[in-house]
């Protein structure tokens, strides 16, 4: 990225209004012409990219309101696959770094890194590159094939299913579901049977210990 680039597009999702405006710095320092939208929760960011249609980054709080640990990135990446989303987070944890990548974040950027490693971060990010504050072929704590298997079909669910399986995490009943969405108890019924298909596993006790995944929680 040399800074050249004119006619950026980008959403900056944080509750902290001091973490947006450093963000914005970054980003006014890295590229010309570049148009930023500010949201301070996961439903206002996805309307953003909704209303602007044509957006070159998104940048999502790990732990603002309505992420519900990473359900918020899968959810982002379904409603919008071709928008590259970056992570931050007060967080230094590798492993939730990484697991961020597996959820279909394209970097992770620590709160705590300077403004430069910032700009740095989001220009790779916008060339089209994976950027994390550690090297990516490091070994890694706890991460194997099938956590990342599973990060996989997680990331087929809509985003519809994907707040039915986070209310089943929370041991809600298809009743109770169908209540907080305004949805009929069989259209629940049918979400619940597509997230099984899709997360290839026979029960609900399954399929919840498979979004466990999603609600992985930090400290901001």
């Amino acid at each position: 990225m040399d800074g050249t680039e004119s006619g950026w597009t980008v959403v900056i999702a944080d509750d902290h209004p001091l973490v947006r405006d450093a963000m914005r710095h970054a980003l006014m320092q890295s590229l010309n012409d570049v148009q930023v939208v500010d949201a301070s929760s996961l439903d206002e960011a996805k309307a953003a990219v909704d209303r602007l249609g044509a957006v070159d980054l998104v940048i999502l709080d790990l732990n603002m309101p309505g992420m519900d640990g990473f359900t918020g990135l899968a959810a982002m990446r379904a409603a919008h696959p071709l928008v590259p989303v970056a992570m931050v987070s007060a967080t230094n944890d590798e492993t939730v770094m990484r697991r961020a990548i597996e959820f279909g974040a394209a970097g992770f950027i620590p709160k705590s890194a300077p403004l430069e490693t910032i700009a740095e971060a989001i220009g790779q990010i916008l060339d089209g590159q994976v950027w994390l504050p550690i090297p990516r072929n490091a070994p890694s704590s706890g991460t194997g094939t099938s956590r990342q298997d599973i990060a996989s079909r997680l990331g087929e669910l809509t985003p519809q299913q994907l707040k039915v399986l986070s209310m089943m995490s929370q041991g809600l009943l298809n009743k109770q579901i169908a209540f907080e969405l305004g949805v009929g108890e069989a259209t629940v019924k049918a979400h619940v049977t597509a997230i099984l298909k899709k997360l290839g596993v026979h029960s609900r006790t399954q399929a919840v210990i498979s979004a466990r995944l999603l609600d992985f929680k930090t400290v901001d």
